[in-house]
């Protein structure tokens, strides 16, 4: 849950790893450093905070080196301080190490280093690193490397230079993403695209267990085995100005307002109106297994989770099969027992999430078959299940996921089309959803239209301390996204519940100072959402209602509504997510909190 980025080349390496660490920081910030080398010389500095304090440490410095590493980092092992900040170094300062992940074992590997006379100098796992590279160092640093990644346990992608071999940056990856940018007269390494598309949009993925060595006139990638790997390089398919703010505030509102092209971009090539059967390429090489499949799982964690409970509800209402929806964090710890072909639906923006990562290995083991939904081409999903499905959503900065979950939603749509028109879904019934479908992108556009609207709402309320969010069925899911968003934005405690359980407890809460989110389109549970209105109102909680245009019972009900145009039931969730993220954003920012980087979060999970 850091950022790693290195460059080896003949441009002054300082301003690419500055601008790189930048394009990282959703990443983790805590602290940041960098070590840059000329010839045998390495500068190194660290800063706590965000990468502003280190930009304020070395913005007046002429640092000459051409090749250096550089890493944000979010706290695992270790307060964030200068003295646990990345690089770390062998106690010669020769060896200089960043690292995403955690090394396992590494309690075990300090006491050995510390009998062998080995003083440190942190509290982090990481510095094991250098202390082992340095004791293996021979004269060849991708040997070195090599030699310590067979002492590890645990996760890591890692970056190394050596001040006795000017030039060179080894790059490394066992469960944490790296890739390799590659240039002319220059190559990159980094935990993501972001901090390197600018420079280069040809890439090598490295996959587990596998090493590079960098210079300015090439990689050579190998195995952990010293086995040589000739892999082609991949090319980025988002622009640098993808990543830009372009006008907008906050990265979140961005890529809120993005959310109709999100859903053309999701839909684009994949849709036959005519048959009302979607075309997904992706998932041919398993698709003979797949529309004989009666039972699938759903992993994923946080939105994504979110976003598979919303799926479950769609694949019951246009297919045969059974859907399970399983935290991935907790999925691998149970006792599997698989009906004959299973299908595992893994989702994560990343691609990298380690708990989803764990969970597909897992179900591997046992015989299910695998399909990926995310939106890193390459990423390690991608590459450990048999098919899959791109979002194509364009990279998504904001630590809070807006865009992607309605890609998500989009694409889990298609996904439950495909298989139900393969089944007792009729052709009526697919032309109306290509149709309803088609007309989503507007539809976003007009609730967005109604921002103005929706900030007048969180500054009424904004100041309130506890939430309750509440749906029915397709709304239930929405109401736990809400919170998550409020909760994660704004540090407002809230919370989502199935609206038919407020009885069984949370109507205890309920008072004039407990805003209550009403999920309540026109759909099969609107009249029950009614009678949950009502037990909220005579108890004097304020109400904000979610709600379909022209819904005068709800507008005579309710002082504060927002309204969602009119769709198919199992499409309402895509238009009633908005304006929860809009609510969430505005009561975020009227608290002046740090939006895009909300406290103690980072944007791609790679720790368990």
């Amino acid at each position: 849950m850091c950022g790693i980025v290195c460059y080896v080349g003949r441009e002054k390496a300082k301003p690419i790893l500055m601008e790189g660490l930048k394009h990282l920081e959703y990443r983790g910030y805590d602290s940041a450093g960098l070590a840059i080398q000329n010839k045998k010389h390495i500068d190194y500095y660290r800063a706590v905070g965000k990468i502003i304090e280190l930009e304020r440490k070395t913005n007046d410095l002429d640092i000459p080196g051409t090749s250096g590493i550089a890493h944000t980092r979010w706290a695992t092992h270790g307060e964030p301080t200068e003295k646990n900040a990345h690089p770390h170094r062998d106690e010669k300062d020769n060896i200089y190490v960043i690292h995403n992940g955690i090394i396992e074992n590494f309690h075990h590997l300090k006491k050995k280093l510390e009998k062998s006379g080995v003083q440190f100098r942190s509290e982090t796992d990481t510095e094991v690193l250098a202390h082992l590279i340095a004791q293996n160092f021979d004269g060849d640093l991708n040997e070195a490397v090599r030699k310590t990644m067979s002492q590890l346990e645990g996760t890591f992608g890692l970056a190394v230079i050596n001040r006795k071999t000017p030039g060179e940056i080894v790059v490394a990856r066992r469960g944490s993403p790296l890739i390799i940018g590659v240039g002319e007269g220059e190559n990159f390494a980094a935990s993501d695209v972001a901090a390197m598309v600018r420079y280069t949009n040809k890439v090598v993925h490295l996959n587990d267990n596998e090493l590079a060595l960098l210079t300015k006139d090439g990689v050579s990638i190998s195995t952990a085995q010293a086995k040589a790997i000739q892999r082609p390089t991949e090319t980025v398919e988002w622009q640098p100005e993808d990543a830009e703010l372009n006008g907008f505030p906050h990265f979140m509102l961005k890529e809120i307002f993005e959310q109709p092209e999100t859903i053309l971009n999701a839909t684009r090539g994949r849709l036959e109106p005519g048959e009302g059967v979607p075309k997904l390429g992706g998932i041919i090489p398993v698709w003979d297994r797949l529309k004989e499949c009666r039972h699938m799982v759903i992993v994923a964690c946080g939105t994504s989770y979110y976003a598979g409970h919303v799926g479950r509800y769609i694949f019951e209402k246009l297919t045969e099969v059974d859907v399970e929806v399983e935290l991935a964090s907790e999925f691998r710890y149970q006792k599997l027992n698989f009906p004959p072909n299973t299908f595992i639906i893994a989702m994560s923006q990343s691609g990298e999430t380690a708990d989803t990562l764990a969970a597909i290995r897992e179900a591997s083991r046992k015989g299910a078959n695998l399909i990926g939904i995310v939106n890193v081409v390459g990423s390690s999903i991608s590459r450990e299940t048999e098919a899959g499905i791109y979002n194509h959503a364009g990279p998504e900065i904001g630590v809070a996921s807006t865009k992607i979950f309605i890609s998500q939603l989009t694409i889990l749509t298609l996904l439950a089309l495909l298989l139900g028109r393969h089944q007792n879904l009729s052709l009526t019934d697919g032309v109306e959803a290509i149709k309803a479908l088609t007309a989503l992108p507007d539809q976003v556009k007009k609730v967005l239209s109604q921002d103005n609207h929706i900030q007048a709402i969180a500054e009424k309320y904004y100041k309130y301390n506890n939430w309750l969010y509440l749906g029915r069925k397709y709304g239930y899911p929405i109401a736990m996204e809400g919170a998550l968003k409020l909760k994660e934005v704004s540090y407002i405690h809230a919370e989502g519940y199935a609206a038919g359980e407020m009885k069984h407890g949370p109507i205890a809460l309920i008072n004039p100072e407990m805003p209550t989110v009403a999920i309540v389109p026109k759909d099969s549970m609107h009249e029950k959402m009614i009678n949950n209105i009502h037990e909220i109102l005579s108890r004097k909680g304020p109400v904000i209602a979610i709600a379909t245009e022209g819904d005068d019972k709800i507008k005579d009900m309710v002082e504060d509504v927002i309204e969602i145009p009119e769709t198919l039931d199992y499409l309402n969730p895509i238009l009633s997510v908005v304006p929860c993220q809009l609510l969430a954003y505005h009561c975020a920012r009227f608290l002046n909190r740090d939006i895009d980087q909300p406290r103690n979060l980072a944007k791609s999970v790679t720790v368990e």
